[in-house]
């Protein structure tokens, strides 16, 4: 038993502007089946069996909040040239720089039109064959502890674990990273960047929550009311949804 990471949930004010820039960021197009903004590669939707990890971005009244989001994006690129190109492309699009304490370091911390702090990488021969997005970054105390519930939660298989940072990526090989940064700082406010997971065909949803619980998973009400899907937070309280296959 295990679940997939499916999709990157973003919430947004205005999520049809959001989810057309990120459409622009990664080179693939915006749907807007409902609503929510879907970003995922051109050719349509592929729910509810999604072949890459999209973008859902869900509108919501409340604009970010001044904190420092704990999850957000590396962005892959494939050269000096495409880096430069791709951070003048996005600040076209609406991307502004952002000072999150980086210093002087080789990769470009910018944010999207609504706050939203990512990465633009210098090219990196580990995000090769990741596709444009390298890694979901999630900030958090126990980048091993992390590890373990991710690692169990999911299929994805640990690639580095230590004290400072923890890597998983889907058994398969294919796809972003999910990396646990350690970080001083504990959470605060609602995370506005969260992973949505899938159960696998044949896998029942109800029996996969149950097994979260059990490895620390707590319940969360967000006002969601009765949804189909179900929300919970890790060990270290990230948000993250337990979606129904349609």
């Amino acid at each position: 038993m295990a679940l997939r990471p499916v999709q990157v949930n973003i919430k947004a004010v205005d999520a049809l502007a959001v989810g057309r820039f990120w459409a622009e960021a990664l080179g693939w197009t915006a749907y807007r089946p409902g609503v929510t903004t879907y970003v995922g590669p051109a050719g349509g939707l592929v729910w509810p069996d999604p072949v890459a990890l999209g973008i859902d971005v869900v509108p919501v009244p409340e604009p970010k909040s001044a904190t420092k989001n704990r999850v957000h994006l590396d962005l892959a690129t494939t050269s000096a040239d495409h880096q430069a190109e791709l951070v003048a492309r996005l600040r076209a699009a609406g991307a502004t720089p952002v000072d999150v304490g980086q210093g002087d370091v080789p990769w470009t911390v910018l944010a999207d039109p609504e706050g939203n702090e990512f990465c633009v990488l210098e090219p990196r021969e580990v995000y090769r064959d990741t596709g444009p997005i390298a890694a979901v970054v999630v900030d958090c105390v126990d980048p091993r502890a992390m590890a373990r519930f991710w690692g169990a939660a999911t299929d994805w298989t640990p690639h580095e674990v230590t004290d400072d940072q923890a890597t998983l990526r889907s058994a398969a090989g294919t796809g972003p990273y999910l990396e646990f940064l350690r970080s001083p700082d504990g959470k605060t406010v609602p995370d506005r960047v969260h992973l949505d997971l899938l159960p696998y065909p044949g896998d029942d949803k109800a029996a996969e929550v149950h097994r979260l619980r059990a490895l620390g998973a707590t319940d969360l009400d967000l006002g969601q009311g009765d949804v189909p899907w179900t929300c919970l937070s890790d060990p270290e309280g990230h948000e993250f949804c337990v979606l129904a296959r349609s």
